[in-house]
């Protein structure tokens, strides 16, 4: 019996050896792709190369339909909602848009959150102001979107 699972706990250990190879040799190949089209994204606070494919998947191959950083919010879908009732106005996290784009977004934002000190200062300031964690996280992605956008969309004339 000892011996059995000697030789299993080898051969688990030898696929786990296999497939972290194989996520190093497609996380090298993620980088070398977004470095030759977008290697701007790799310089930014929190943007690995699986966030920045995932965002260069969702600008798509024709980034220019997208005519301004509002519409690329909205297809992330981190453009705010009103949410308003008589005299009171909210504006909440939109459920719509490509939820992958939104997930890199939130990503991007959660890793600014732990090393960022700009993003932890703008964290702190909003919180004594009265915000809620869940607002100033949907403010943090909407910012987010927007220097993605004017990172990878060329230049208007």
């Amino acid at each position: 019996m000892l011996h059995a699972a000697h030789v299993i706990l080898g051969l688990l250990a030898r696929r786990i050896r296999q497939l972290s190879d194989e996520v190093q040799d497609l996380e090298g190949r993620l980088t070398r792709l977004v470095e030759r089209h977008a290697p701007q994204l790799l310089e930014v606070v929190g943007i690995g190369p699986d966030t920045a494919v995932t965002l260069l998947i969702t600008i798509g191959d024709n980034p220019e339909r997208l005519g301004s950083e509002a519409s690329f919010a909205a297809l992330c879908g981190v453009s705010p909602v009103e949410r308003s009732s008589g005299s009171r106005q909210y504006r909440r996290l939109n459920r719509g848009g490509d939820r992958q784009a939104n997930a890199a977004l939130h990503r991007i934002v959660q890793t600014r959150l732990r090393v960022d000190p700009r993003t932890q200062e703008y964290y702190e300031r909003r919180s004594k102001e009265g915000k809620t964690r869940r607002e100033i996280v949907r403010r943090l992605k909407r910012y987010a979107a927007r220097e993605v956008f004017h990172l990878v969309r060329p230049v208007q004339s």
